[in-house]
């Protein structure tokens, strides 16, 4: 019943702010701030997959869930202790990764179209195996609820803070890569995305999360350019 209410709630805000912006004519901003994601509390983050959790939706179609486990990729990549970068290209909607001025990996993406990737420089300040994510609104259709994200590297600064929860992770719900298709976060291949997930800091290894500390930094996160607008 409560359930039923919380719809129901939704579903009237969701008209009356439609009514109430489209009379001023700021129909864009109020359906974007409705397309964000939920917050999340960063401090209640495991890592660990939901088995009991597993059937996806997005903006009204479903998907389910597969756990992935902890392979060569987890001992191996996450040796290599040289000075890492991820940068985040919007425009060409690519991911590349460096090591120095070298640049050891390239991946498609596809970045915020429903509400915006942010720009400027971050740092991973956590990384977790897998990560339940929602938001969005039914009554715009951008409504998602995500169980089980796959390869989940969490970015911020002091201006984003964590409790915003954008990230760069693995995609299971859609296989469009290339444009954007997100709620801001930094959609990958799963594939690429446990590449990314190992090689990047704070290490990892094979346990299903860790925070940045002082002797284990995450890594810097710089994104910029402008996402196409279709």
């Amino acid at each position: 019943m409560k359930l039923l209410y919380h719809r129901l709630g939704e579903l009237a805000l969701g008209l009356s702010l439609l009514v109430l912006v489209g009379a001023f004519g700021g129909f864009r901003l109020v359906s974007r701030y409705l397309a964000e994601q939920n917050p999340i509390v960063p401090d209640s983050l495991t890592g660990e997959y939901d088995s009991g959790d597993t059937r996806a939706t997005f903006h009204g179609h479903f998907a389910d869930s597969t756990e992935v486990y902890p392979g060569r990729l987890a001992r191996v990549l996450g040796e290599n202790s040289g000075p890492k970068r991820i940068e985040v290209d919007l425009t060409n909607q690519k991911v590349y990764a460096f090591e120095g001025n070298q640049k050891i990996y390239e991946f498609l993406v596809s970045t915020g179209k429903w509400y915006p990737t942010p720009t400027g420089t971050f740092t991973i300040w956590g990384k977790f195996r897998y990560t339940k994510m929602s938001g969005g609104n039914p009554t715009l259709g951008t409504y998602y609820y995500l169980p089980n994200v796959p390869y989940v590297m969490f970015f911020g600064n002091s201006k984003i803070s964590a409790s915003r929860g954008f990230s760069l992770h693995g995609t299971y719900w859609h296989n469009n890569f290339g444009r954007p298709m997100s709620h801001g976060c930094v959609n990958m291949r799963t594939e690429d995305a446990e590449v990314l997930f190992y090689w990047s800091q704070p290490t990892v290894g094979e346990k299903n999360g860790t925070r940045a500390e002082a002797n284990n930094p995450g890594t810097e996160v710089r994104i910029y350019g402008e996402t196409p607008k279709n």
